[in-house]
């Protein structure tokens, strides 16, 4: 069976995923990339270095997402959110960095070793924080129960 997610599914799924698919357009070109994100408030936070995402980002800040969650070819959830890019400062930057880490840390296998999440006091703070504030926002599923 093919269905539609809720609001609350969609909310449910975003929040339990931590790696979705960005998309940017800019000067006739599209760019498709993985990201580690946090879900919180209606927006998406996450950070990056400088590199051709952030440029394209920068230049048309309007971007889609793409968040799955597939257990085989027949079962499956995907949301596809569609916002608006802005970089973060301050405390609103330091709040959403400690989001990130706190969220995605834990899930590597060795988390003393890992210094591209913001260990790293130089790195972090050369890192672009950034949200996506969501302005619309789609799910989708296919399950096939016994």
């Amino acid at each position: 069976m093919l269905g539609n997610l809720g609001k609350k599914q969609i909310i449910d799924l975003l929040q339990r995923q931590v790696i979705g698919r960005l998309g940017c357009h800019a000067n006739d070109e599209t760019y498709i990339v993985p990201i580690n994100y946090v879900y919180r408030n209606d927006s998406i936070y996450a950070h990056s270095g400088s590199g051709k995402k952030i440029e394209m980002m920068r230049i048309n800040p309007k971007v889609c997402l793409q968040v799955d969650e597939i257990a085989d070819t027949f079962r499956w959830r995907s949301v596809i959110l569609w916002g608006v890019f802005e970089e973060l400062n301050g405390e609103e930057r330091q709040q959403a960095m400690q989001a990130i880490i706190h969220r995605i840390m834990p899930l590597t296998n060795k988390p003393s070793e890992e210094s591209s999440h913001g260990i790293d006091v130089d790195l972090h703070n050369n890192l672009i924080v950034y949200r996506i504030r969501i302005t619309e926002v789609t799910g989708r599923f296919e399950s096939h129960e016994d």
